[in-house]
């Protein structure tokens, strides 16, 4: 596979990094902001299942640390496996939150612009929750 294009969305939120990371990192609160997962995550063993548009999900999260670190890989029903590098960063008093958007193959540049607006809105979303 070759490289793919990719976007970094990010916002500041004005927290402190692991308060946010505390927050955005459990699979619980992620329908809360993460309009993808808005049906909800159960977990399964060691993974966590999504039920969303494109049907029944399974959703792997790298394990708790101390870096912010919130990647997570989603397997969809038809194999197709999506790294998603999700990070919470110190920033002063409070902190960034990045999320790497990738033009998966098949994704024209308007559903990649549509999927980078998407995050935009959730990472949105998350300040709003976490500046409350």
């Amino acid at each position: 596979m070759s490289t793919m294009s990719a976007k970094i969305m990010h916002i500041t939120i004005d927290r402190s990094w692991k308060d946010v990371y505390d927050y955005a990192g459990r699979p619980e609160n992620m329908p809360l902001w993460a309009s993808g997962l808005a049906s909800g995550l159960t977990r399964d063993g060691d993974e966590w299942v999504a039920e969303g548009t494109l049907g029944s999900a399974r959703v792997r999260f790298a394990p708790p640390n101390d870096f912010g670190v919130i990647d997570h890989w989603v397997t969809l029903k038809s194999g197709l496996q999506v790294y998603n590098a999700l990070r919470v960063v110190p920033n002063g008093d409070g902190c960034e939150v990045m999320f790497t958007v990738l033009q998966l193959p098949g994704m024209d540049d308007r559903q990649f612009a549509a999927d980078a607006a998407h995050v935009m809105r959730d990472l949105k979303t998350l300040k709003e929750l976490l500046e409350q």
